[in-house]
C-alpha cells in the first residue's frame, strides 16, 4: 500500500537479534499508521497483566503515511507502550527531524522487546539494527549522552536518550530529542531504563512512495491560503505557545497554587510579552511547517544569564510557575533546562513540587518546601530522578505518592497522570477529555480547550457537550495515525484529512468512515485499559474539582460532569464496539 513500507522490525533486546514482519494492507487499511498501528501492535503481541517496567511490556515507535512528504505539519513520530505513571495505555508524539530519519529506515514501526541484561544503546538504518555498549553513558544527562551517541553518528541522524529518572524507572521519566524536544508524559523514559536502553540513533535515508503526490502539493498550497488568513498563525510564530498565559489567566483557568485558583496576580511575569522584552528569542520550527511555533530562547539577565532552551512551553510555565507560584520567567526557563538535563516531564514535576508543598503544609512530609521556592523545587527535582529521600517516593508517581501519604483527596490526576494548564472546572469539556483520555489527564487527545477559550463552543454548556468533545477528538485520533501536528487543527478538518489519506495511501474514506475508524482507535486504547484492570470507574476527575471551586468561585459539580460522561459513553458506544477489536475491525 502507498505511504507504507509494510514493514515492522521487531528488536530482541535480551537476544541482540531482530526479525522483519510484512504488513498486510488489511491492517494498514484498518490502522493507518501511527497511533492506530502502534495500539493494534500493543493489544496484538503484549500480554495481559505485564508491569510497564517488566521485560514483556513493548515500546513501540510507529510513524505515519505522511511521515517524509512535504505535507504541512507532518512532521512528527509517535511512541506507544504500558506505561508506568498508569499501569494503562500510553502514548507520546514528537517533532523536528525524527519523523523523517525513523521512516527512512525503511520500515513503519519498530517494536523493542525484552531487556538487554546490560546497558545498551541502539542504532538503525536501512540495513536494521546495531547495539552498542553504552556503560560509559549511564549515568549521564541527557545533552552528554546524546552528543556521545552522534558523534560516531552519520550527519543526518538523530538520537533518543534518557537521562537518570529513566534509568532509574521514575513514573515521570521523559524521553528527549534533538536535546531539547520531548517525548513526555507518563514515564515512557522509564520503560526505556527498565529495558537497559540508554538511547536510539536514527540514520535513514529511503524514500516511501505516496498515491498522489500532486494531489498532496495541491492541499499544500490551499492550506497555506488558509493559513494566510487565520490569526492564531501569526500568534504562533510571535509568541507560540505561552500566548496561552495571557488567555487562560483571563478566563480564570490558568491552574494557580496547586490547583486552588484559576488566576495568578503576577502571571505578567509569565507571559509571552515579557518573554519578549526580556530574552533573546527567535522562532524555530519543524521541517516542513509555516506555523513556526517553538521559541529558541536565550536568558538576558539575572542568575541565569546566557542560559539558551528552545521554549519554555505553555505547559512547562503553567506547571513550574502557576502551580508553584513561582513568579520569575527566568526561574521557569532555569528548572525547565534541569528537566530535560535529568530527563522529567516538565507538567509532572511542576504538578508534583505543588503537591510537596501541600503534603508538607498538611504535615505528611518533613521535605520543607512553599510556593515561589526554584532552589527547592530543584533540589527536589534532583531527588525524584535520583529516588533520594521523598524523590524515591514520587518517583513513583502521583497516585503512589498520595496513597501513601494519605492524600487521596488533595492529589490531582486523573488514572496517575497529571492534568494540563487548563482548570476543568472553568473548561468543563476539558474536564470530559481529561477524564475520558485513555493516557490520563491528557489534553492533547482533544485540544478542546480550543473550542472552549474561542467561543465556539460555551465553557458552560453541559448537555450537548460531549458531541463536540469527540468530535475534536475523532480528529485528533485520525491526525494521531498520519501523524500530523495538533496545532494544524485549524487546517485540517473532515475534508482535508480525508483527502490526505487518498493523496498519501489511495483509500477513499469520506468523513463518515473517517469517524468510524477514529472511534475504533479510540474505543481500541480504552479497550486496553480495561484488559489492564482500568474500568470505567478511572473515568473520572479528582474529588478536589468536586469538592471546591477555584479561589474565583467556578465550581463542576457531579451531577453536571455525570451528565456529560453519560452523553459520551452513550455516543462512543453507538459508534463502536467496545471488545477491544474496535479498529475497522482488525
Amino acid at each position: 500500500m502507498d505511504g507504507f513500507f509494510q514493514r515492522v522490525l521487531f528488536v530482541d533486546l535480551c537476544g541482540r537479534t531482530s526479525r522483519l514482519e510484512e504488513l498486510p494492507d488489511s491492517v494498514l487499511a484498518a490502522t493507518l499508521g501511527g497511533k492506530g498501528l502502534g495500539t493494534y501492535l500493543l493489544q496484538r503481541d503484549n500480554p495481559p497483566g505485564v508491569d510497564a517496567l517488566g521485560p514483556e511490556n513493548r515500546f513501540i515507535l510507529t510513524t505515519g503515511p505522511l511521515s517524509d512528504t512535504t505535507v504541512w505539519g507532518h512532521a512528527r513520530f509517535g511512541i506507544c507502550t504500558k506505561g508506568p505513571a498508569t499501569q494503562g495505555f500510553l502514548e507520546s508524539y514528537c517533532g523536528g527531524r525524527g519523523a523523517a530519519v525513523m521512516k527512512g529506515c525503511g520500515v513503519d514501526a519498530i517494536v523493542l522487546e525484552g531487556a538487554s541484561p546490560s546497558a545498551v544503546y541502539l542504532s538503525f538504518d536501512s540495513d536494521g539494527v546495531q547495539f552498542h555498549d553504552a556503560g560509559a553513558l549511564w549515568g549521564m544527562e541527557t545533552f552528554d549522552a546524546e552528543a556521545a551517541m552522534l558523534a560516531s553518528a552519520p550527519r543526518n541522524a538523530v538520537a533518543l536518550t534518557i537521562g537518570p529518572a529513566g534509568e532509574n524507572r521514575a513514573a515521570i521519566a521523559s524521553i528527549k530529542v534533538e536535546r531539547w524536544r520531548s517525548l513526555g508524559r507518563g514515564g515512557c523514559g522509564a520503560v526505556l531504563g527498565a529495558k537497559n536502553v540508554k538511547g536510539m540513533v536514527f540514520c535513514g535515508r529511503l524514500r516511501c512512495r505516496t498515491a498522489d503526490p500532486e494531489r498532496l502539493t495541491a492541499l499544500n498550497r490551499r492550506i497555506s491560503a488558509l493559513s494566510k488568513q487565520n490569526p492564531v498563525t501569526q500568534l504562533y510564530r510571535s509568541q507560540g505557545t505561552p500566548m496561552q498565559v495571557k488567555i487562560t489567566n483571563s478566563h480564570g483557568c490558568f491552574p494557580t497554587r496547586y490547583w486552588t485558583a484559576g488566576r495568578f496576580e503576577h502571571w505578567q511575569n509569565l507571559s509571552a510579552e515579557y518573554m519578549a522584552a526580556n530574552f533573546d528569542v527567535r522562532a524555530a520550527g519543524c521541517p516542513h511547517c509555516f506555523l513556526r511555533c517553538t521559541k529558541h530562547t536565550v536568558v538576558r539577565n539575572g542568575r541565569h544569564a546566557g542560559l539558551e532552551i528552545e521554549g519554555p512551553e505553555y505547559e512547562t510555565i503553567y506547571a513550574l510557575g502557576g502551580i508553584n507560584a513561582l513568579d520569575c520567567l527566568e526561574e521557569v526557563v532555569w528548572l525547565n533546562d534541569l528537566c530535560d538535563r535529568l530527563g522529567i516531564d516538565t507538567m509532572s514535576a511542576g504538578n508534583l513540587a505543588g503537591f510537596a508543598v501541600e503534603a508538607y503544609e498538611r504535615g505528611r512530609s518533613d521535605f520543607a518546601i512553599a510556593f515561589n521556592q526554584p532552589d527547592r523545587m530543584a533540589e527536589l527535582f534532583r531527588m525524584i530522578a535520583r529516588r533520594e529521600g521523598i524523590g524515591a517516593l514520587l518517583a513513583d508517581g502521583i497516585k503512589s505518592a498520595a496513597a501513601e501519604l494519605g492524600l487521596e483527596d488533595v492529589a490531582v490526576h486523573v488514572k496517575g497522570l497529571e492534568p494540563a494548564g487548563f482548570d476543568p472546572r472553568v473548561l468543563k469539556g476539558m474536564g470530559l477529555s481529561y477524564a475520558t483520555s485513555a493516557r490520563g489527564a491528557c489534553h492533547l487527545r482533544g485540544t478542546f480547550y480550543k473550542a472552549e477559550l474561542s467561543g465556539q463552543v460555551e465553557k458552560e454548556m453541559i448537555s450537548g457537550k460531549a458531541a463536540h468533545v469527540i468530535d475534536f477528538e475523532d480528529r485528533a485520533a485520525v491526525s494521531d495515525c498520519l501523524i500530523l501536528c495538533r496545532f494544524f487543527r485549524d487546517f485540517y478538518l473532515w475534508d482535508e484529512l480525508s483527502e490526505l489519506v487518498a493523496a498519501a495511501t489511495g483509500l477513499e474514506y469520506d468523513t463518515r468512515t473517517l469517524q468510524r475508524f477514529a472511534n475504533g482507535v479510540t474505543q481500541a486504547t480504552r479497550a486496553f485499559n480495561r484488559r489492564e484492570g482500568i474500568g470505567p470507574q478511572s473515568d473520572t476527575l479528582p474529588r478536589r474539582f468536586f469538592s471546591a471551586p477555584t479561589a474565583e468561585g467556578v465550581a463542576l459539580s457531579e451531577e453536571q460532569f455525570d451528565l456529560m460522561l453519560d452523553e459520551y459513553n452513550d455516543l462512543r458506544s453507538r459508534n463502536g464496539r467496545l471488545d477491544g477489536q474496535a479498529i475497522l475491525g482488525v
